[in-house]
């Protein structure tokens, strides 16, 4: 069996999310069956995060094991054929049989698009706020998020979570004009964490919170100390390292 790694991009407008189900359309889901088209073959599929419904990905990494002996190319060409535009691989390799896309993963990072003004065009890929933000006092306040912490406080409760401790290795803001973006990188990310973060940076933009007060939150643990999880739509999964 040859274990194959694949680098993918999606827009996760008209999906549920990354992890297969019975009925609704998911990422993994028309993987499996293009996979099935390609080579008569139903592998488990393991992708490097499970982005949430309306998340999108500019560099999803997955891997599956094979008997095909189709070529590295051919996997990527053929997988493009039969997947639905909103999915496209970027690219198909063989990689060692212990390679694993998500217990291999050493951090993640991901991507926030704030527009200043609403779009008509690019609508879908960045979530418009009203208000005016002060970035300095954002970026002060971020300082506080980086390291190990546990982000309870900023994610949604999962009774399945072993525990909430992330690593975060750093967080930067760039003013682009009509966009801010937050980038922002860690080992492991809790469910609706990067979102939550977003939201508590708003209020601090905003004037609602000081900087100070993301410290009070993180340390309290307690998600109603946060602040609201914003769209999905402006989030990007945008790229693993190994």
């Amino acid at each position: 069996m040859r274990n194959i790694k694949l680098v993918m991009e999606y827009d996760g407008t008209d999906f549920i999310g990354w992890q297969q189900q019975l009925e609704d359309r998911t990422i993994q889901g028309e993987l499996i069956k293009s996979l099935q088209s390609l080579s008569q073959e139903s592998p488990t599929i393991y992708g490097a995060g499970r982005t949430d419904s309306g998340v999108h990905a500019l560099g999803q990494v997955a891997n599956f094991k094979t008997a095909s002996s189709l070529s590295d190319d051919s996997i990527k060409n053929g997988l493009n054929f039969y997947l639905p535009k909103d999915i496209q691989v970027i690219s198909a390799e063989e990689v060692s049989d212990k390679f694993h896309a998500r217990f291999s993963a050493k951090s993640r990072e991901y991507r926030y698009c704030i527009s200043r003004r609403m779009k008509a065009i690019g609508r879908k890929y960045s979530w418009f706020c009203k208000y005016k933000l002060d970035l300095e006092k954002m970026k002060q306040a971020s300082e506080y998020l980086i390291g190990s912490h546990v982000f309870s406080a900023f994610s949604k409760y999962n009774e399945k979570e072993k525990h909430y401790l992330s690593d975060v290795k750093y967080i930067e803001w760039h003013d682009e004009n009509e966009e801010i973006t937050m980038e922002i990188s860690a080992n492991r990310f809790l469910h609706n964490m990067v979102r939550i973060i977003v939201g508590a940076m708003i209020e601090v933009g905003r004037g609602k919170l000081q900087p100070v007060d993301i410290q009070k939150i993180l340390k309290s643990g307690k998600r109603e100390n946060a602040c609201y999880t914003v769209p999905p739509h402006g989030l990007f999964l945008y790229k693993i390292n190994y």
